[in-house]
C-alpha cells in the first residue's frame, strides 16, 4: 500500500540527504519525493510517498522524528488529503494526429506548452491517477520525454501542519 508522509523540515542545506539517506539504510523505497519551501521561508515541505505496511510507515515515522532538522512528521490518511502532480510530456505527433492529441488534452485538463512540426509537448498539473491516465491515452501516439515532479500534498480543512 501507498502512504504519504507531510514532512516539515528547516530549510537548511544537507536536510534532503539526511532524510534520503534514511530510507536508504532502511532500505526503504520512496516511490514520490517532492521538496518546496512553506509560507514560512526557514521551513521546507517534504512530500513522501513509500509503497508498504503500517510498520514500515510507523519505523519510517520514528526515524524522521530523531533527525534534528525534522520538524513534524505527519502520515497523511487516505480521504484526508488532496494532492496533485506537475508533469510535462513530449509526444510525437503528425498533422493528422495534431488534433487528436489537442483533444485528449483538453479532455484531461493539460495545456499544450510547446508545437513542432513534428511533436507537442503538454503540461498537465493532476493526480497521480489522472496523470497516469493522460500517459495511456498519449502513449499510442509516442511518447519521447515525460519529466514528472512526484506528488506534492496538504490536509484537507482549514488548519494547517502545525510544528509538534
Amino acid at each position: 500500500m501507498k502512504y504519504t508522509l507531510s514532512v516539515l523540515v528547516e530549510n537548511q542545506p544537507g536536510v534532503l540527504s539526511k532524510v534520503s539517506g534514511l530510507f536508504s539504510r532502511r532500505g526503504f523505497n520512496i516511490d514520490s519525493l517532492a521538496v518546496g519551501v512553506t509560507e514560512n521561508p526557514s521551513i521546507s515541505r517534504m512530500t513522501i510517498v513509500v509503497n508498504g505496511n503500517e510498520y514500515i510507515v510507523e519505523q519510517v515515522e520514528k526515524q524522521l522524528n530523531k533527525i534534528i532538522p525534522v520538524v513534524k512528521v505527519k502520515v497523511l490518511q487516505p480521504g484526508a488529503f488532496i494532492s496533485a502532480e506537475l508533469a510535462m510530456i513530449k509526444v510525437s505527433c503528425s498533422p493528422k494526429q495534431r488534433v487528436e492529441i489537442v483533444n485528449i488534452a483538453e479532455l484531461m485538463g493539460a495545456r499544450i506548452v510547446d508545437v513542432t512540426p513534428t511533436s507537442l509537448t503538454l503540461q498537465s498539473s493532476d493526480t497521480t491517477e489522472r496523470t497516469l491516465t493522460l500517459l495511456d491515452l498519449l502513449h499510442p501516439y509516442g511518447i519521447k520525454e515525460i519529466c514528472r515532479t512526484g506528488s506534492i500534498a496538504l490536509e484537507k480543512g482549514a488548519d494547517p501542519t502545525r510544528k509538534a
